[in-house]
């Protein structure tokens, strides 16, 4: 037996048919809206939970792939392999713009590209499940 969250997860994918992510403290709470409310993907925001505002980077990423979610953040450090295993992950989403506006611009592509592909009727919940993918403002632009 494991967990809770290990013991829910696959539970809550059949009943949640949305993106499911966990942003990290790095990510601006304007961006934590704009993915809840334009995107409606499912995100834990660390900032809104007392016990994981001030985890760590390591406790961040174990806690993603517990929770089964992908692992949205602006800092750097996860694209180390060798701190944080791509294999051990639920995906990592590094994300990079100037500003909040553009954030936003690159959010609604990766949705598009990742989550909502074509030939796919319902939304993907994990798309980078053992994978991590950093993009910036040029990523996705025809």
């Amino acid at each position: 037996m494991g967990t809770l969250p290990e013991e829910l997860a696959p539970h809550v994918e059949r009943i949640v048919a949305r993106p499911r992510i966990y942003a990290d403290a790095n990510v601006p709470a304007g961006l934590v809206a704009h993915m809840r409310t334009r995107l409606r993907w499912d995100v834990l925001f660390v900032v809104e939970e007392d016990d994981l505002r001030r985890a760590s980077d390591a406790r961040h990423y174990q806690l993603a792939q517990q929770l089964r979610r992908t692992l949205v953040t602006m800092d750097r450090d996860y694209l180390d392999d060798r701190r944080f295993p791509p294999a051990d992950s639920g995906g990592v989403l590094v994300v990079q713009a100037p500003d909040e506006r553009q954030l936003s611009a690159l959010l609604d592509r990766i949705d598009r590209a990742l989550f909502h592909p074509d030939d796919c009727d319902a939304p993907i919940a994990q798309p980078l499940v053992g994978r991590k993918l950093q993009v910036n403002t040029d990523w996705g632009r025809e």
